[in-house]
């Protein structure tokens, strides 16, 4: 089921989600100690922006 709060993707931004998972799993799989909250960073960014594209979408 869909998270009403997730907001919708453009072809880009699921290009660079899809990377930054790729990359998140491969650090997972050099360990437990390999720090991922950069990747993490970069992914709540690229959805915070599409929120607030959506947000500026249903304004107009």
């Amino acid at each position: 089921m869909k998270n009403t709060g997730d907001p919708r993707l453009t072809a880009g931004e699921k290009a660079r989600i899809a990377l930054l998972t790729a990359r998140m799993c491969k650090r997972e799989f050099a360990g437990e100690a390999v720090d991922r909250r950069d990747l993490e960073r970069k992914m709540d960014r690229i959805l915070d922006g599409a929120r607030q594209r959506e947000e500026r979408e249903q304004s107009k």
